[in-house]
């Protein structure tokens, strides 16, 4: 096997007379295989991400329906635990009760979630913009050595 490359008859590439191709027509040839090959690799990746996403799409609609029906479970268990209550009280009273321990578990979750969003505020990624910060700051030193 030989280390030249021969062109096709009619096909003068600007061979040299040494058989070789010119570094320009190489760094050419390459930067187009390197820019075909990039372009090839960004669609398999849409479509792989286009597959993924239709995937998330049905998860989460079955999730979404899993909570409307687990929803509608808890109003079928707040029904039960009422009738269960109106057989020694009235009904008026058993409903009134459930209605209370409802809003005790509301205004509990509520003041967690009040004590997590406000852990969370500010919402800007203070870690992040603190190492661009350093990154930026690296780069302009390196950049006056």
């Amino acid at each position: 096997m030989s280390s030249t490359q021969r062109s096709a008859p009619g096909t003068d590439h600007g061979a040299h007379p040494s058989g070789q191709e010119p570094v320009s027509e190489l760094v050419q040839r390459a930067s187009q295989q390197l820019t075909e090959l990039v372009r090839g690799e960004m669609r398999l990746a849409q479509a792989e991400m286009k597959e993924k996403g239709k995937r998330y799409g049905k998860g989460g609609g079955l999730f979404g329906g899993a909570g409307v029906v687990g929803f509608l479970m808890l109003e079928a268990l707040v029904a039960t635990v009422i009738a269960a209550l109106a057989v020694p009280l009235p009904v008026w009273a058993a409903a009134l009760i459930v209605t209370a321990a409802l809003a005790v578990i509301a205004a509990v979750l509520a003041l967690g979630g009040k004590k997590q969003v406000g852990q969370a505020a500010p919402p800007t990624p203070e870690q992040t913009i603190e190492n661009v910060k350093a990154d930026v700051a690296e780069i302009k030193e390196s950049a006056q050595r």
